[in-house]
């Protein structure tokens, strides 16, 4: 196990039992908080997420001549849409029965974390590249748990947060001790991709009336500054 890899499994853990304490108490910090967080998330979907997917697409077009269309990772990527969409719908359908909107989140999220993190920890990147890209994937993952505490915060408490929890333990394990396919992996890494830019736009930015365009823009421009800056200066 990577030095990279245990600090990110840790990270993520800690994230979900921690995540009402970071968060600041006040209205107006949080909804700024969530307002730069969203900046961050959008960031790391262009500088990163996108380029990867393409990248992804041109190794399997490389290594297997059956894949022609130029657009089967991207099409991974639409089913992950998909099936994450459907899903919250289904869930926010149905929120009378609060008992089956709590396990239908619960256990899609739990099946969510793991699939992030052994996306994350099995990239086999450096301690401070690990580090970089687990700050918004950490973010990302503060949101869905506020929101989990939110609607659920009885619940969340004394389940909720130890099933995501656990979801990162699996993912944690699958991206240290298991080897798929690059096939397989670009698969994983396509569908989860999909499920997070939708639950980025949809989801993690604040609404209208609570945004705060001047902290969202600041946390795009930080994250994409820095993060090209790495690009270019030690070729990530």
């Amino acid at each position: 196990m990577t030095i990279g890899a245990l600090l990110t499994g840790l990270f993520f853990i800690f994230i979900h039992f921690m995540t009402n304490k970071i968060l600041p108490t006040e209205r107006l910090m949080q909804l700024r908080w969530f307002s730069f967080s969203g900046g961050l998330a959008v960031s790391y979907v262009f500088v990163y997420v996108l380029p990867a997917l393409h990248t992804e697409q041109q190794n399997i077009a490389l290594d297997l001549t059956l894949f022609a269309m130029q657009s089967e990772i991207y099409f991974i990527g639409l089913i992950g849409v998909i099936m994450f969409y459907g899903s919250q719908l289904y869930v926010r359908q149905r929120a009378h029965d609060n008992e089956l909107t709590f396990w239908t989140q619960i256990l899609f999220y739990t099946t969510y974390n793991a699939l992030v993190a052994y996306v994350v920890i099995s990239a086999q990147v450096s301690v401070l590249q690990a580090l970089f890209y687990s700050a918004a994937i950490g973010l990302h993952f503060i949101a869905v748990a506020h929101d989990m505490w939110r609607e659920f915060a009885e619940k969340y408490n004394t389940v909720g947060r130890y099933m995501l929890a656990l979801g990162i333990l699996i993912g944690w394990g699958l991206g240290v001790f298991v080897e798929f396919t690059a096939l397989v992996q670009s698969i994983i890494f396509a569908f989860i991709s999909g499920a997070m830019i939708l639950n980025v736009f949809k989801y993690e930015l604040p609404e209208d009336k609570y945004a705060h365009f001047p902290t969202f823009a600041s946390g795009v421009i930080m994250y994409t500054a820095i993060t090209l800056s790495l690009k270019f200066f030690f070729e990530w």
